[in-house]
């Protein structure tokens, strides 16, 4: 049977924060319900674009509570639980399966730098805890640890371990992935997206959805349909706007260009910042080229 969890294009949401820093449910179910409305197949709530790093446990939970409630079966929710504890992992990946996720993004322990042997130990422990599909997402540049393939290859065997959003730019690995395993792969770099799906991916978990939720959807779209050139147009279209949601720390460029489209989304919390005004003019400019700013009424 399969456990897929998605085809497509699924947003790693944002988090609006009000002014004091608390986060904004109003404005966070507005945001959720312009994703579906513009066809979007998934979305993951706290991961690293929703601040999950700065959120209190008691936030944390509420957040995933509240998108689930709010998303109401009407596409898939992935709900980000994973930690450098086990232990806290294992604990939030069980409430997070209660409160009726679809599925878990697991990042790799940051800071402790596990070796290949203790990833495969800790995915394999938070995977055996629950009953819903865990997603291994490898992210190098911001944790400082990197999954191998031979430790995919190992995990794979797993039931609850289906899948994987890489963002190490490696695509050795996703090859290596596609090659030896049966995991479902989503690119986590949205301008490597049509690489991936290249080499055998299933989709995108995306950053540069929260702004352009239709085109992304579509760019995935066409190019699983066989369309590859039409998807091609699109990718290249989006380019810029990709790599300007990059010109400084996730998710601070993206939650910029929400409020220049015309949401609350708010600041990032410390210790992310606002960034420059140059840097912020040049996103603005990206932007108008594809008619992005002030559009949200």
């Amino acid at each position: 049977m399969s456990r897929t969890i998605f085809t497509g294009c699924a947003t790693a949401i944002a988090t609006p924060m009000n002014a004091d820093g608390s986060v904004n449910y109003e404005e966070f179910g507005r945001l959720i319900d312009f994703q579906i409305e513009n066809g979007i197949d998934g979305i993951v709530i706290c991961g690293t674009t929703g601040e999950s790093a700065t959120m209190t446990d008691e936030e944390h939970r509420e957040v995933i509570r509240y998108g689930i409630e709010h998303i109401a079966h009407r596409v898939p929710v992935i709900a980000g639980a994973g930690s450098n504890d086990t232990a806290y992992a294992i604990e939030l990946s069980k409430e997070a399966e209660k409160m009726g996720a679809d599925a878990l993004l697991q990042v790799t322990p940051y800071y402790n730098k596990a070796s290949q042997r203790g990833l495969v130990k800790h995915f394999t422990a938070i995977a055996d805890a629950v009953n819903i599909p865990n997603i291994l997402y490898n992210v190098p540049s911001r944790t400082g640890c990197n999954i191998g393939v031979d430790a995919y290859i190992e995990m794979s065997k797993h039931p609850n371990i289906t899948a994987v959003k890489e963002a190490s730019g490696n695509m050795s690995t996703v090859m290596g992935i596609s090659a030896y395993t049966d995991l479902d792969i989503y690119s986590g770099n949205d301008d490597e997206a049509l690489c991936c799906l290249a080499l055998g991916g299933k989709g995108l978990i995306s950053v540069t959805s929260n702004v352009a939720p239709r085109e992304k959807h579509d760019e995935i779209k066409l190019y699983l349909d066989g369309k590859r050139e039409e998807a091609l147009e699109i990718a290249k279209k989006l380019h810029a706007l990709d790599k300007a949601l990059f010109m400084d720390v996730n998710p601070i460029p993206v939650k910029h260009a929400l409020n220049i489209m015309g949401f609350n989304a708010g600041e990032c919390r410390l210790p992310l910042c606002s960034m420059s005004e140059e840097n912020t003019a040049k996103l603005k400019s990206v932007m108008e080229t594809l008619g992005l700013v002030g559009v949200i009424k």
